[in-house]
């Protein structure tokens, strides 16, 4: 059992080359690659959602037999740590060695792009803490986000904490928001119609209606006219509180 549990630890498909492998030798099926097979995969979770997707789906989509994807993936999760990077892949994500560039708006510019993955890609946060996660775009990304935190002039000790309070934040909020834009989709409302009337439901009904007059006050303070403006505002004040408490951090020394 030990055992077993070290090799599911360790398994990765980026270890022992296989994300090298371009297809097994001989036989593989032509106007077949792994990139296409990657970028299919990708825009099927994104169009249908992790529970829906296999590799028989896959398969039909690529208009291929399931076996000839298993020329160049072992296994379904294989597949879905490739799709994982990809998206990473397209953070546009600032240089954190830049002159004159200041490690606060870097830090915001990362998490800003964080959370738009996140909602653009509702799928990749149930993988992110599933796989080791340790192909090159997200390498990428966990490095710049080092390299700009380490500028703010924390202790070695306090950086790993500082990354886990912002991103941690980012990973909970942007799942909560793809989450929300998901379940409005699915009703066929737009998100704003969606929320009014949602609101409108629970103001109405006596389990709820006292706590919604609660935090009427605090709703409007808020301000927005829009989810999104909404939303917008409440993740900005959120982070410029991280922000302000790496800040306070380092100040203390």
């Amino acid at each position: 059992m030990a055992e077993t549990a070290r090799n599911a630890a360790q398994h990765s498909v980026w270890l022992e080359g296989k994300a090298r492998r371009r297809g097994r030798t001989g036989g593989q099926p032509s106007g077949l690659d792994r990139d296409r097979i990657t970028e299919v995969t990708v825009r099927l979770l994104d169009a249908e959602g992790l529970a829906k997707f296999s590799m028989r789906r896959l398969a039909a989509e690529l208009k291929v037999t399931a076996m000839s994807v298993y020329w160049y993936v072992d296994t379904k999760d294989e597949l879905l740590e490739l799709a994982l990077d990809a998206v990473f892949g397209e953070l546009d994500l600032p240089e954190p060695t830049a002159e004159g560039e200041d490690w606060r708006e870097q830090l915001r510019r990362l998490a800003t792009v964080y959370r738009t993955l996140l909602v653009r890609h509702p799928w990749l946060s149930p993988l992110a803490g599933r796989y080791l996660n340790i192909g090159p775009n997200s390498l990428r990304f966990s490095r710049t986000v080092q390299q700009v935190v380490l500028r703010a002039g924390l202790p070695a000790h306090g950086v790993t904490g500082a990354i886990s309070a912002v991103f941690q934040f980012v990973y909970g909020y942007g799942t909560i928001e793809g989450h929300f834009l998901s379940r409005a989709a699915d009703t066929g409302l737009a998100p704003d119609e969606y929320f009014r009337q949602a609101m409108t439901a629970t103001a109405e009904a006596p389990e709820t209606a006292e706590a919604i007059e609660q935090s009427r006050n605090l709703m409007a303070a808020r301000g927005g006219d829009t989810v999104a403006e909404m939303m917008d505002r409440d993740f900005t004040f959120a982070l410029d509180l991280l922000v302000a408490g790496i800040e306070a951090m380092v100040a203390r020394g």
